[in-house]
């Protein structure tokens, strides 16, 4: 393989054990074309729905997707996903985003988990509440206003995120940085940290130093978002935080994969890139 295909193909997972990985495949066909079209360079793209360590081995980033994060955890400990997953995110810090089930599994500390009944990748130094907005029937929907998709050089208003909120958690605390696990986390009742893994390289130690970002937050009274069309910037609140970032680790709340709108996808493919050649330049 040349220099130039190295520097243009990209392989992006889907993690496909349970869960809304197909919705994500389908976005992601939508957003590389409209990536692509945006770029002057040919991109090439790989989607891989992932289920066994090998395929996960190939990818240069993985979408965690929404469903049931306990089964997921499961499924992974069982087929030999688990640790894998951990070597992908903390040792390797590969980019990686996760949505609603996903945001539960790359925390560092999860709460409303029995001991033993939940096991976390880890990856964000933060504690999830689960299934923070209550049942299945009380989900819900709302229209965001998310900065980061701010398109430079554009003048015009970003359009609303339509959101999608099922049994889905929020970032309760941003966790200070530890070496090793998340002490003060594992001594809470019915609370899970995930466990401590070093990272490998240069590029993956610069990634673990990163703060947590608050990317996006939804205001208290989000269910009320749901029967009109104000955004969570109008309701002019902080309110609960839906999406965060560290570095190249990426979770969100809520369902982008259910919505149609592949915007998130296509910035999230932007990082991903700006990683992957940054990764490939200093093995050059």
């Amino acid at each position: 393989m040349t220099k130039s295909a190295l520097s243009t193909t990209f392989t992006i997972g889907v993690l496909a054990l349970q869960g809304a990985f197909s919705e994500h495949i389908q976005l992601l066909r939508q957003a590389t074309s409209t990536f692509n079209a945006a770029h002057t360079t040919e991109y090439q793209w790989q989607l891989l729905e992932v289920r066994t360590p090998e395929q996960l081995s190939r990818c240069d980033a993985l979408i965690i997707p929404g469903g049931e994060s306990t089964t997921i955890s499961l499924v992974a400990a069982r087929s030999g996903m688990l640790e894998p997953l951990r070597e992908f995110v903390k040792v390797h810090r590969k980019s990686t985003w996760g949505t609603c089930a996903g945001l539960i599994l790359l925390s560092e500390s999860a709460n409303r988990t029995k001991k033993g009944g939940q096991e976390l990748i880890g990856g964000l130094d933060v504690r999830v509440n689960r299934n923070h907005f209550g049942r299945q029937t009380e989900s819900f929907e709302a229209k965001l206003d998310l900065p980061f998709l701010e398109v430079p050089g554009v003048r015009q208003p970003r359009e609303p995120f339509h959101s999608v909120f099922i049994r889905a958690p929020v970032v309760e605390k941003i966790l200070p940085k530890r070496e090793g696990i998340q002490l003060e986390e594992a001594e809470k009742s019915e609370t899970v940290v995930a466990p401590s893994k070093h990272p490998k390289d240069d590029v993956a130690r610069q990634a673990i130093k990163a703060d947590v970002e608050i990317m996006a937050r939804l205001p208290g009274n989000a269910n009320a978002l749901s029967k009109n069309e104000a955004t969570a910037a109008d309701v002019g609140e902080e309110g609960d935080i839906i999406a965060v970032r560290q570095g190249n680790v990426f979770a969100t709340s809520f369902h982008p994969e259910l919505t149609g709108d592949a915007r998130i996808h296509g910035w999230w493919l932007g990082e991903v890139v700006k990683l992957v050649e940054q990764r490939r330049a200093v093995s050059i």
